[in-house]
């Protein structure tokens, strides 16, 4: 339609989203849409099912280009490369319905705030608002900005005042009204789809419909027994479909359905508090939460008190996390974007459980409703499993090209049968069925079939490992993966962390190691009381729950956990607040316990917590634990040892995870809500450290070694410290001896200096000191140049990822090149690094645990997590063993269903061809192949063949290389095209042959005179004695000949194609495939080789003296020698290939080989000991630095 669009016609939803999608305006034409109709009518139906599979073209046909402001249906088109229509139609909310209720008029005092967005969709005085619906959510029409703008949520500018001014005391009975019916209901409605539908959607599938128009024209030309056979095939698979489509739609159904029938009180401006269902919430309602084990509605934004919840529904982990209460701040600045911490802290997500919620200073829980129904994080998800992102993949890209060709093949065809027929004076109806019958035999309709059964085979051999899969197409991808990324806690990891020891600092530095496993407690001091209270653990049926390191922590002190009770009475210390209190088993303790009065609770991005606690009797005291370096920003300089770095650096170089502790005392007088985090978190003392040790699990080094030597990159992306993070990675074998890493350092721009990246080499030293342990880091301030030869790999944090992605965006794909240890990374950080490995034309697969993984595991080409809980359904696989195993079993079966494609792919093309080339040879005598002989070719040998070729399983070691990863590529091509002339050349040989055969023409007078003369004596004129006309035409000594090539054919094209090694266990372990192929082959001699009339007659053919018969096998097995050789030696042959490319200068044009190559060359990368500012003319050769910020002339490479 091109690109030129009237003036409001063309717009974008979803701006910057993920899923962002282009939408036009169009008006239905009353014209347009009889003539739709005419041709609808004219066609039988064959134009609404173009227009169903193609809605664009429905929209085009039946409607004129408009503006949006005008349009009553929009055409939709993702701006991804699939480029995917989609066609709605804009409907109507009328509010004259509330008239009744409160009297709504066009000036009512609730609808002239033109702030709100709700209020810019009324179009007055009529008050109605128009909508689209995409994708389950409610796009309304802004008024004022003449867009559509998603509803359904708080608008993202508020202010947290005014989110506490506005809302903080509920909506008033007529603002709920009206926000109820603009904004829809407050459910996540998954549909359980009738039987029925799911039913006609599949039929509908142009595959099935091609296939019922080959059924239709089998029954006309009396060809049932296949035409059944055809329909039981597809019915079958059409059951199988709609069962697994029915399952999981009643497993989604099941997932949402208790969301959408919750109690829960809300406060209303004037009606006070009442229960209310939870499809009646709108955003802006204010919730009380109360008690405990209470399922989030929706997601609501917590304004008063604190709550523990339960996230594993959305994370993967059921750790107890801590939400507080929004803070109430000055100023206009988005509530989102006020402050350094993570907003997310502050929303209790949809889908969660309350565990426990907490009021301050005896008041209620409040929350106010932030989203409602599929604008949730739980709607979210549950649209990502029925909305899921296509795939794109060469493989079924070349597919359809392939069948293309096919088609084209058999519209040649198609023609020359018309010539033929016409020329011989046949009737119109009979010319026309023989050329339509041309199509179904050059496309075969069991391709697709053929095609599945690969994928469920692997999948049932996957299933039986554990690995479960929920998009069984992506089994086929995991045969190209070459990059493969990987969290490290609880993944290359061990789950579970041990205290190994604490070491305590004073004025003169730090003490010695204090180890928990000599059984000895920690003496009191302000450590033990930090290790006692600084966490988000919660007490819930008498059982401590919290997050492991937590758990560790405090379980080393030997402290107990109570809450406090009614008669529980210190100053401003609440009832039921959380106390610790000292065990008879731990260290003499001068304070009864200590009262836990306020968390601030941890959150990736600030990589810190901190407590305000009150010891009984004593001090009121804050407390602060996290990464070590973050910890010691907060501090007083004198109280950090002069040593730390260096102590720091020698624990996390052994892959100990390491956590730093300080605290300061607060004055009483203060009341600790009136506390901000900043006023706190200042001034502290540091107090030492604590070393946790956390192993890596048995099967991480054997599986990363496996994949490195199968030349499958193995990639880093990590929470923890980078240090710690670069002795994993040399532990496990990512980075080998010997191999570099180089330490890269990017600073953000500040005032006085423009960002910056520094390069320093990491250098691996066994210490002297520390004889017991493995090694710790250097950083070297000298290089020597040889060493920039070697392989090296470069570690950065996510702080510095975020800087280079922003200012130095040119270095990145160099960085990523060899990039392996990424640190300290985010959950949004992980997915924008997969993101950019995908750019670089990488096959990225990534496995995680499921907590914050979710969105890489998302984003990744294969998924693959380790969790069971619901987050899982985010990845298309889940593993039932908690380790990195699965991956290379994954990629194995991938690349063997993969192989398994192009082996059917291979076979059912060159089946149909076989099949092709005989029947346009025997039109050349206006003969054909008889029913029972295409019966025989389809049902006996082609079907069965198609169900047990894919038997094959995955062979057991991981080659250094991937399949060829496109159905269109020179081996592929030159083995099918040569097949196909071979079979050919053969085919037309012994049609040629026969006619020359000395009894052709004597025709009875044969070695076999009396079993023709008993078919001839009903069959035969005396005129024609090469040709032995029945009743049908088609017994002759060409169709005999023709039909034996070409079936025995079939079989030895089979046993070719049928692929072994490298990537599939031998063919000869496919036991049942061979003994097929035997039972097949010994039928088709039997037939060939005994005179049975009976059995000749029922087949239509015809004896021929042995020698003929002989010759027949004589050219089959010429056929296989020939077609083995050139298989094995030229097709297979990868060495001869590689030769060929060197010779031609073949060189891939994937990303990463291109940079590759580049970086190859360059004497100057990488840049080592440098220091890089981003408006740094140039650093060396092909390296310019690019950033948006300054002005640049450098060439961009």
């Amino acid at each position: 339609m091109g690109d030129h669009f009237e003036k409001g016609q063309h717009a974008l939803l979803n701006e910057g989203e993920e899923n962002e999608m282009e939408i036009f305006g169009y008006q239905t034409h009353g014209c347009r849409k009889t003539l739709c109709l005419a041709g609808s009518i004219f066609s039988f139906g064959i134009l609404p099912l173009v227009f169903y599979w193609k809605p664009a073209w429905h929209v085009w046909a039946n409607c004129v280009p408009c503006s949006l402001q005008e349009a009553d249906i929009v055409l939709l088109r993702t701006t991804d490369e699939f480029q995917t229509y989609s066609r709605k139609k804009v409907m109507w909310i009328y509010l004259s319905a509330l008239n009744g209720a409160f009297g709504l008029t066009p000036d009512h005092p609730l609808i002239t705030d033109e702030e709100c967005l709700i209020n810019r969709a009324i179009r007055k005085p009529e008050l109605k608002v128009r909508y689209i619906k995409v994708q389950k959510i409610r796009y309304v029409w802004n008024n004022l900005e003449g867009q559509f703008q998603k509803i359904g949520s708080l608008e993202d500018w508020l202010s947290s005042a005014k989110i506490h001014l506005k809302f903080g005391s509920g909506l008033t009975r007529e603002e709920q009204e009206i926000r109820r019916l603009i904004c829809g209901p407050n459910t996540i409605d998954v549909e359980i789809t009738p039987i029925w539908k799911l039913l006609i959607k599949e039929v509908l599938n142009p595959f099935y419909i091609f296939q019922l128009f080959s059924v239709c024209l089998w029954f006309s030309e009396d060809y049932k027994e296949y035409a059944f056979a055809i329909i039981i095939m597809s019915t079958i698979s059409i059951a199988l479909t709609v069962y697994d489509l029915r399952t999981q739609s009643v497993k989604l159904y099941r997932l949402v359905e208790s969301h959408n029938s919750i109690t829960v009180p809300v406060c209303g401006r004037k009606a006070g508090v009442e229960e209310l269902e939870s499809r009646f919430l709108v955003p802006g309602d204010l919730l009380i939460l109360t008690g405990n084990r209470v399922q989030m509605p929706c997601d609501a934004i917590l304004l008063d008190g604190s709550c523990v919840v339960n996230e594993g529904m959305l994370t993967g982990e059921s750790i107890p996390v801590t939400k507080t209460p929004l803070p109430q701040m000055d100023g206009s600045v988005p509530w989102k974007t006020q402050s350094e911490a993570d907003y997310k802290r502050h929303i209790l997500f949809c889908g969660t459980e309350v565990i426990q919620a907490k009021g301050a200073c005896s008041r209620t829980v409040r929350a106010v409703v932030l989203q409602t129904g599929f604008n949730t994080a739980k709607g979210d998800l549950v649209r990502s499993i029925l909305y899921p992102k296509p795939m794109n993949f060469k493989l079924y890209r070349d597919a359809i090209r392939f069948l293309l060709c096919l088609v084209a093949t058999a519209t040649i065809g198609m023609i020359y049968t018309l010539c033929v027929y016409v020329l011989s004076g046949e009737a119109p109806g009979e010319v026309v069925r023989k050329a339509l019958d041309v199509i179904t035999i050059a496309v075969p309709p069991a391709l697709p079939a053929a095609l599945t059964t690969g994928i469920i085979y692997a999948q049932k051999r996957l299933k039986k490992r554990g690995i479960f899969c929920i998009s069984p197409q992506r089994i086929n991808v995991c045969g190209q993966l070459n990059l493969v990324c990987f969290d490290k806690t609880g993944t290359l990891t061990r789950e579970g962390l041990d205290i190994w020891g604490v070491m305590p600092c004073d004025k003169n530095g730090f003490q010695e190691v204090h180890s928990f496993a000599s059984g000895r407690a920690l003496p009191w001091g302000p450590l033990c009381a930090a290790m006692a209270s600084c966490h988000s653990l919660i007490l819930l049926d008498e059982t401590i729950q919290g997050d492991p390191l937590d758990l560790k922590m405090f379980e080393a002190t030997n402290w107990e956990m109570a809450t406090s009770g009614d008669n529980f009475h210190i100053r401003e210390v609440p009832a039921h607040a959380m106390v610790v209190k000292p065990s008879k088993t731990a260290s003499q303790v001068p304070v009864e316990g200590i009262a836990i009065l306020h968390q601030f609770p941890f959150s990736s991005a600030l990589q810190r917590m901190t407590v305000i606690v009150q010891e009984m009797g004593g001090d009121r005291l804050a407390f602060m634990k996290g990464a070590p370096e973050k910890v010691a920003s907060f501090c007083q300089p004198e109280t950090v040892p002069a040593s730390f770095v260096s102590e720091l650096q020698i624990y996390t170089t052994q892959g100990f995870r390491v956590i730093a502790l300080a605290y300061k005392k607060l004055e009483m007088d203060h009341h600790t809500t009136a506390l901000t985090r900043d006023q706190v978190e200042a001034d502290l003392i540091f107090l030492g450290l604590l070393i946790l040790e956390n192993r890596l699990k048995e099967e991480t080094k054997p599986v990363l070694e496996e994949l490195i030597s199968a030349r499958i990159r193995t990639v880093m992306i990590t929470g923890d410290n980078l240090q710690t993070a670069i002795t994993v990675a040399r532990n496990s074998g990512m980075v080998s001896e010997g191999q570099k890493v180089i330490l890269i350092e990017a600073s953000e721009s500040t005032g006085s200096s423009s960002a910056s990246i520094s390069w320093k080499l990491v250098e691996e030293k066994k210490p002297t000191a520390y004889e017991n342990q493995d090694n710790y880091i250097n950083i070297r301030e000298e290089v020597s140049e040889n060493s920039r030869e070697e392989s090296y790999h470069f570690a950065l944090s996510g702080k510095s990822f975020q800087v280079i992605s922003q200012h130095f965006s040119s270095l990145l794909p160099k960085i990523l090149m060899n990039g392996t240890i990424f640190a300290r990374m985010s959950p949004g950080q992980k997915s924008s690094l997969v993101e950019e490995f995908q750019k670089l034309d990488y096959f990225v697969g990534m496995c995680g645990d499921g907590a914050n993984d979710c969105g890489a595991l998302k984003m990744a080409h294969v998924g693959i997590s380790l969790s069971e809980h619901e987050a899982s359904v985010a990845s298309p696989f889940t593993s039932k063993t908690p380790n990195i195993a699965c991956v290379p079993q994954l990629i194995k079966e991938g690349r063997a269903a993969f192989v398994t494609s192009f082996c059917m792919f291979k076979y059912m093309a060159l089946y149909s061809i076989i099949q092709y080339v005989g029947v346009l040879l025997l039109y050349w005598e206006t003969n054909s192949l008889s029913n029972y002989q295409f019966l025989f070719q389809d049902l006996a040998i082609t079907t069965l063949i198609g169900a047990t070729m894919n038997l094959n399983g995955a062979y057991p070691k991981l080659v250094p290389f991937r399949p060829v990863g496109r159905l269109i590529s020179p081996p592929l091509l030159l083995s099918v095209i040569f097949n196909i002339l071979l079979s050919l050349a053969m085919q037309t040989v012994g049609f040629i042959l026969v006619q020359r055969q000395p009894w052709y023409n004597m025709g009875m007078h044969s070695a076999c005179t009396v079993q023709n003369k008993s078919i001839s004596n009903l069959t035969m004129p005396p005129t024609a004695p090469g040709k032995v006309e029945s009743n049908d035409g088609f017994p002759s000594f060409e169709n005999t000949t023709i039909w034996f090539l070409g079936t025995i054919n079939c079989i030895i094209v089979a046993l070719i194609f049928s692929k072994g090694k490298p990537f599939r266990q031998p063919t000869y372990k496919n036991y049942i495939f061979v003994l097929v192929l035997i039972v097949q082959l010994a039928v088709c001699l039997f037939i060939l080789f005994a005179d049975i009339p009976d059995l000749y007659r029922r087949l239509d053919l015809l004896c021929t003296p042995i020698l003929w018969r002989v010759c027949i096998v004589i050219m089959l097995s010429c056929n296989f020698i020939v077609s083995l050789i050139v298989e094995e030696a030229i097709i297979e042959n990868r060495a001869l290939w590689m030769t060929i490319k060197r010779y031609f200068g073949y060189r891939s044009k994937s990303q990463y080989r291109i940079w590759h190559r580049a970086l190859a060359n360059d004497p100057t990368w990488p840049p080592l000991n440098q220091m890089s500012p981003s408006d740094l003319p140039e650093c060396g050769k092909e390296v310019s630095y690019s950033n948006p910020v300054f002005e640049s002339n450098e060439e961009q490479l």
